[in-house]
Parts: structure tokens; C-alpha cells; sequence
């Protein structure tokens, strides 16, 4: 029997993924597991691989098309079998369920079809539910079709649905509001429009580029950022570095960014507010401590996560850390690589920076900015004149979620362990 053949999710926040190449022509012999096709999502691109076993009947899209995920990119059935009432859309296909069941000869089937129409109309059903989340909205199929009806935005309206989903009534709701809604949208501020100089160089918009435009918007503009900045004295961090390295091969060896980590996490343990997520009517505290770390590639940057942070070891995390930022700049990481971040540390120490501040990576609750370690003059206990290292870093943190206090409290148990590190190693 055909089957189709579906877009995946390559990450928690994808809508949609990018077509690369097909690796099988129409007409292919195809056994389960072998790689169909290249997808590329805006962090990764990952290989396609078939669930079905069969010939490829059809492809639905060619390479460049960008596509929703649970869309349906082809069909795999057997040879000569007619697929002729599959169609790439997974909607239409149930339209055209529906039409064969209308038909007078298949009277049988009626009460099947309203069954469907039931499902359809209960809102509180998960398989009401649209795998593909057109235009990155949640919704069910019966509020899509009122929408429409109405000519609603569907972006407009809030749900109050499981996970945000929203229902008939919502919609329902929206429309009673109409002028009030009416009026809110024309007092909308919108942005100038650009007008390109003639020399001007237009770039289009990557897939990577267009999802981090999306969720940072969204996290500054939902997310009540506020900040904390500290000192840290890094010259005992950087001596115990420099013992643990002595005794490393190259591709064990600890950078500053893995001292940092570990010390996040081992923070993290006493404020577990910070180690944490909004969640419209409740504060998830999360009680793994993952530490993700955010990473420069080409045409952006991503996050990976190293998991069970606070109980890993310092070269755990070296390792992990390598092995992740390695695939991530090949182009060849993982889904799992980058999943399931708690709190996110974000290192331009490289690119001798001073001090800067960084937009939280939802859904976490936190981020921490962290500058260059530098030599500068310092003034001792004893009020002599030195010179010692010094790094600045700064928690953006979620006021939802956490306050002031807190996170600068948070801030004092991180500088503390980099500043005696050797609890790093208990």
C-alpha cells in the first residue's frame, strides 16, 4: 500500500525545512533506511531517510522549495499501483476522502464521514490537529475552515487550546471582537519600508537567517528581558587550565568556554528558577541542568547542548562541547546535538570583546553573555596597584520567571567557583 512520504522536524522550533536534493529518481527500487533525499532545515542538513520499502512513485517537490514539516514531499508504494488520489497535500487528500464518500454508490461510508466531520469539530482532539502548521500557526482544521470563511488572520488570534491550539471558539470569539480587533490593528506601528540605494546588494534571506529573525523578534518583543553584569577574577581559572591541559593530548584539552560551563551549572544547582521555562500559567523547573552553548557557523549561529552539565566532568564537557562544535560547523549535526537546552551560555571572549549582552534563547529562561578575559590594572585587598585578569559577564534573564536579586545572587556563586575553580573538580 502507498505511503508517503513526509517532511521531518529537525528541531524542536522548525516550521520548515528547505528541499535539497533528491538522491532517488521516480521509478527507484527503495528498501527502508535507504536516504531518499537531502533536507536542509535553517541549523542543519540531514539526510532522508525512507520508512517504507516499495518503488518511488512520485515527488512532490524539487530542490530550493521550502515546506512545511509533516508535509508530503513524495509517495513509495508498490510498482504499477495508482496513487492517482494522493496528492502532495495532506488536506486535499482528506478533501478527497470526502468526495468518494459523498459518492452515491459508497452509502455505506456515510456514517465513517461523519465520524471524520466529528473528530473535525471537536477541538479537543489531538488528531483534529494539523501536522503542518501552515503559516507557523496552531490551529485546528475546523477553526482553519471558519477563518477562511471570515477571511481571519489566524496570527491574530490567541488560543486556548492545548500548547496555545487554537479552537472553533477562539475564532469564534475574535470575530465578536471585530471592531475592537479593527482598531488595534490600525493603531499597529509598521516598519519603514527599505529603499535600496542603486548600489545597494540584496541578499536573500537563508532559512537559518529567516528562523533566527522569527524567534529573537519574538523573544525581545514577548520575553521581559532584564540584565546583571559582574567582574570575574580569572587568574586562578586560567592557571588550573593551564595544569589540567599539561597533563591533555590536543584533542582533550579544556578551553576557557568548558570552565565556564561547568561553573554555569554548578551555579545553576542553587537557583533553580534560573534553570527554568515560562509557561503561560506556571514556571517549569527543569531538573536536569543541560548547558547549551551558542555557536558562530557560517550564515549564523546555533546552539549545542551538553546534557547532565553539572554532573559531567570537565573533560566530558571538553569532549562533548569539540565533538558538537565540529559537526556544527561541517554542516553534519544532529538534532539531539542541539534539543533540550535549560539555560545558555553565549563566549565572544574570542573576538576580544569587551562586554556585550545577549537576547534569551527561548524557552530558556536565561542567557549568560560572557566577554574576553583581559589583563588589566587592578587594586589589591592590601590597596597595591597589580595587574590581574579580569572577564565581565552578563545574565539576560526572563522577569517572568526570575528577578533581580536572584540573578545577581546567581552571579555570585558562578564568579565564585571560577574564582576558587578548584571546586570545579569536586
Amino acid at each position: 500500500m502507498a505511503e508517503y512520504i513526509k517532511m521531518p522536524t529537525l528541531g524542536f522550533d522548525m516550521e520548515e525545512g528547505t528541499m535539497g536534493s533528491w538522491l532517488k529518481e521516480v521509478g527507484d527500487t527503495v528498501n527502508k533506511g535507504d536516504v531518499l533525499a537531502e533536507i536542509e532545515s535553517d541549523k542543519v542538513t540531514q539526510e532522508l531517510q525512507a520508512r517504507a520499502e516499495g518503488v518511488l512513485l512520485a515527488t512532490f517537490v524539487k530542490p530550493g522549495d521550502n515546506i512545511p514539516v509533516g508535509a508530503n514531499l513524495g509517495v513509495i508504494g508498490e510498482e504499477g499501483e495508482d496513487i492517482s488520489d494522493m496528492t502532495p497535500d495532506g488536506e486535499e487528500k482528506a478533501e478527497g476522502k470526502g468526495k468518494k464518500e459523498e459518492a452515491p454508490e459508497a452509502e455505506a461510508k456515510e456514517k465513517p464521514a461523519k465520524k471524520k466531520e466529528k473528530a473535525d469539530e471537536s477541538d479537543e482532539s489531538d488528531e483534529a490537529v494539523s501536522d503542518e502548521y501552515p503559516d507557523g500557526v496552531k490551529a485546528t482544521p475546523v477553526a482553519r475552515r471558519v477563518a477562511a470563511e471570515h477571511e481571519v488572520n489566524l496570527a491574530k488570534v490567541s488560543g486556548s487550546g492545548p500548547g496555545g491550539r487554537i479552537r472553533k471558539a477562539d475564532v469564534e470569539a475574535y470575530l465578536e471582537a471585530g471592531p475592537a480587533e479593527e482598531a488595534d490593528e490600525a493603531e499597529e506601528v509598521k516598519e519603514a519600508p527599505v529603499q535600496p540605494t542603486p548600489d545597494a546588494e540584496e541578499v536573500p534571506l537563508t532559512s537559518m537567517r529567516r528562523t533566527i529573525a522569527r524567534r529573537m523578534t519574538e523573544s525581545k518583543t514577548t520575553v521581559p528581558h532584564f540584565y546583571v553584569t559582574t567582574e570575574v577574577a580569572m587568574d586562578e581559572a586560567l592557571a588550573l587550565r593551564k595544569q589540567i591541559n599539561a597533563k591533555l593530548s590536543d584533542e582533550e584539552k579544556v578551553t576557557v568556554n568548558d570552565l565556564i560551563v561547568k561553573a554555569a551549572a554548578l551555579a545553576l544547582r542553587q537557583f533553580p528558577s534560573i534553570n527554568a521555562a515560562f509557561a503561560e500559567d506556571k514556571i517549569i523547573r527543569h531538573k536536569q541542568i543541560n548547558v547549551g552553548t551558542a555557536v558562530a557557523i557560517e550564515g549564523g549561529l546555533l546552539t549545542v547542548v551538553q546534557r547532565d552539565t553539572d554532573k559531567s566532568t570537565l573533560s566530558t564537557i571538553a569532549r562533548d562541547n569539540k565533538e558538537m562544535i565540529g559537526r556544527a560547523r561541517e554542516g553534519k549535526i544532529t538534532r539531539e546535538d542541539m534539543d533540550g537546552s535549560t539555560f545558555t551560555v553565549s563566549n565572544l571572549g574570542a573576538f576580544d570583546v569587551d562586554h556585550f549582552i545577549a537576547i534569551i534563547n527561548p524557552p530558556d529562561a536565561a542567557i549568560l553573555a560572557v566577554g574576553s578575559a583581559k589583563k588589566v590594572p587592578i587594586v589589591t585587598e592590601e590597596g597595591e596597584l597589580a595587574i590581574g585578569t579580569r572577564m565581565k559577564v552578563t545574565i539576560s534573564a526572563d522577569h517572568r520567571v526570575t528577578d533581580g536579586a536572584e540573578a545577581a545572587q546567581f552571579l555570585q556563586a558562578f564568579k565564585g567557583l571560577l574564582e576558587e575553580p578548584l571546586r570545579l573538580l569536586i
